[in-house]
């Protein structure tokens, strides 16, 4: 079996959406995703039992649905794989005994993965540029990571990381606040388009000399939470299209900060920006123009390919077959706080 041709199915269920993904080599030839998103809204949030719930009754479907779409049968699968860690725990355990239960039935090798590399090795898929060495910002409603990636599917280094909110979390919050919905994310970047990002001057946390000495690359962003709500309880007559515009503005401002000066200091040449918050328009639109100015790669996964998918899943499922890795054992235990140290499971 050459690991170019290897037909891999990745299942991902961390948190709200039920996906399936189905990729040959490097080559994505299928990603269903069914998100319950809807039901959670009116709770503000994911919360966990709808989420499992949601993913056992989506489960079949989708499974069928992607090898309708990559015009395959199970039978052809050769190796399958599934999101291990990090997320909620009762969403993972649906995807890991289904995925279990496919590799016995089928007798195909299984690799438990870990959803922060997932995120990353989307950009491996239908190009053919070399993947690694390279600075990754991870960005996302649980996430919050500048990660330096040696090899994606064994030597991965956490550079940075939140103290506090995710920066995906910080938009959900604050898009509570301005009334706008749930998820936040795509709230505030609709409004946001006709704010003016530098109305109001909001913090940029954790971006101080003196933070800088032990936090160099470490975000937080409760203090800008704190100085938006206290923005508008002061200024009652606000323009909602400008706070959300200037939220936006500190948040995107910072990660790229410190993303490209990590990238600097490493002397690590590309720059790859990977989860949710990676579909925020203003993120796309800042990065490329300062990562020109710096002289550094951007890699950015497709819109449909950054938020949770089965397509990434798969994508380093079929990496790992590729570097010949020892399959997971079936059986093995789901992570809900898995750090990216463990790449493959």
């Amino acid at each position: 079996m050459k690991s170019s041709g290897v037909l891999v199915l990745g299942i991902e269920t961390s948190c709200d959406e039920t996906a399936v993904g189905i990729v040959r080599g490097r080559k994505l030839l299928a990603n269903v995703i069914s998100s319950s998103v809807d039901e959670h809204a009116r709770f503000g949030g994911v919360v966990p039992e709808i989420a499992s719930r949601a993913h056992l009754e989506a489960m079949p479907n989708v499974i069928a649905k992607a090898l309708s779409d990559a015009k395959v049968s199970l039978k052809d699968i050769d190796a399958f794989a599934v999101t291990a860690g990090p997320g909620l725990i009762g969403a993972l355990l649906v995807g890991t005994s289904s995925a279990a239960g496919l590799a016995l039935a089928l007798d195909k090798p299984l690799y438990g993965v870990n959803h922060l590399s997932a995120h990353i090795a989307v950009d491996s898929l239908n190009s053919i540029h070399k993947l690694d060495p390279a600075i990754a910002l991870l960005v996302s409603g649980g996430h919050s990571s500048i990660l330096q990636v040696n090899d994606l599917t064994s030597d991965v280094k956490t550079l940075g990381s939140t103290i506090d909110d995710a920066a995906g979390e910080a938009f959900d919050k604050i898009a509570r606040i301005l009334e706008l919905g749930f998820p936040g994310g795509p709230a505030i970047d609709r409004e946001a388009k006709s704010g003016n990002p530098d109305a109001i001057e909001f913090p940029r946390g954790l971006t101080l000399a003196r933070d800088l000495v032990d936090h160099k690359y470490d975000f937080s962003f409760s203090g800008l939470k704190t100085a938006v709500s206290r923005y508008l309880a002061k200024t009652p007559n606000h323009l909602r299209a400008d706070v959300a515009a200037s939220f936006q503005e500190a948040v995107v401002d910072v990660l790229l900060m410190k993303a490209i000066g990590a990238a600097k200091d490493s002397g690590i040449e590309t720059l790859i920006i990977a989860g949710g918050v990676a579909a925020n328009s203003r993120l796309r639109d800042l990065a490329s123009e300062r990562t020109t100015k710096a002289g550094l790669q951007l890699r950015i996964p497709p819109m449909d390919l950054c938020t949770d998918n089965g397509a990434m899943v798969a994508a380093i499922g079929s990496l790992a077959v590729a570097k010949g890795l020892k399959p997971s054992q079936i059986g093995f235990a789901a992570d809900s706080s898995s750090g990216i140290s463990k790449p493959i499971f």
